[in-house]
């Protein structure tokens, strides 16, 4: 059997700082809640206890892991939630004492709900258990690994069982880069259309157009964000943001009110040679930073490298080809998805 890691699951859309310590903790309590069937144990549960271990708890308190799995017991969603509302759901669950799982059933919250363990679990660093108790009596208990790039597994698993072991015959199985390079030379095809003919067997042209178009929103849409944002960073450092005057200087007196006259604004502009370097890195900048913000952003593969893969692709459509359209977006980001899994199947990515 072959792995098969889609270019959706290598590029996911989420909520940062991290990919490891934010969002896979946030798919991890999903992953549980729906485990359990609150439907079948519905008004059981009197407390729920979480323990970090390890990396998680090290640096938790940084990467918002707490906050993260607030956020996933209580129901939301990191590819969907509105970015405005997290702050107000945090806020109420811990000024009432009370969290909602799933938005459904009652328990009580106390600072003691998160503990964080600097010990280390055996199986991975970044280990978290979730307990579930009647009165004193535990009804579940799940642990969880976060293992990179928001990818989840539990010990029982393999470090590889959060890849899809394709029972499907995918025309171009793909383990290694050389082989990417023999299909390309024997069917006389880019890379991009070998990934695409292998995404088909899970979804539909249209399907894979509307999700690649929904990637490249949200990047475009976390750049414009980062671009427009001043201030200082959250954390207590009074880090401050960067890309704000730093693409002020570089879009002179562009006029635009969106995220597509923007695009046309900084085309519009004569970028020297000397700019180049610092509009792409103005782009890469503006994605850290609102992913340091608790802000929406793609992995590519991971959210602490959240920036490179917008930045290069946005130097592409607004300095290398005006001319370029959605194919040429779509084809990018077929070939880095590809890419990213290669490493991902033969290596770790965890950590940026």
């Amino acid at each position: 059997m072959s792995q098969f890691i889609s270019v959706f699951d290598m590029l996911k859309i989420g909520v940062g700082p991290s990919s490891s310590h934010t969002l896979g903790p946030w798919r991890a309590a999903q992953l549980w809640i729906k485990k359990m069937n609150l439907e079948i144990i519905h008004d059981t549960i009197t407390l729920i206890k979480v323990d970090l271990y390890g990396s998680l708890s090290l640096t938790g308190k940084g990467h918002a892991t707490d906050l993260a799995i607030l956020l996933g017991l209580s129901g939301t969603d990191p590819e969907f939630i509105p970015i405005n509302s997290i702050s107000s759901i945090i806020s109420n669950i811990k000024d009432t004492g009370i969290l909602k799982l799933n938005a459904l059933d009652e328990v009580p919250y106390t600072e003691n709900t998160i503990t964080f363990n600097r010990d280390f679990l055996p199986f991975h660093a970044n280990g978290m258990t979730f307990t579930a108790f009647h009165d004193k009596t535990i009804i579940s208990k799940e642990t969880y690994y976060s293992i990179g790039g928001g990818f989840i597994v539990q010990e029982n698993d393999n470090l590889e069982d959060d890849i899809e072991i394709s029972k499907q015959n995918f025309p171009y199985p793909i383990n290694k880069a050389i082989q990417l390079e023999e299909y390309c030379e024997r069917e006389n095809k880019l890379i991009s259309d070998i990934v695409y003919l292998n995404e088909l067997e899970l979804k539909s042209a249209d399907e894979i157009d509307f999700e690649l178009h929904r990637i490249w929103d949200t990047m475009l849409e976390c750049m414009y964000i980062g671009c427009h944002t001043e201030g200082k960073l959250p954390g207590g450092l009074n880090v401050k943001r960067r890309a704000f005057d730093s693409h002020k200087k570089l879009i002179k007196d562009g006029i635009y009110s969106n995220e597509k006259e923007w695009i046309t604004a900084i085309r519009s502009t004569e970028v020297k040679f000397r700019e180049i370097l610092k509009w792409v890195s103005c782009f890469a900048l503006s994605t850290n930073e609102v992913n340091a913000s608790l802000g929406r952003v793609v992995t590519a593969p991971t959210n602490g490298s959240a920036g490179v893969i917008p930045a290069v692709l946005m130097y592409y459509l607004v300095i290398e080809n005006h001319e370029a359209s959605f194919e040429h977006i779509k084809r990018f980001l077929l070939v880095a998805g590809e890419i990213g899994s290669i490493f991902k199947k033969n290596a770790t990515i965890s950590a940026a």
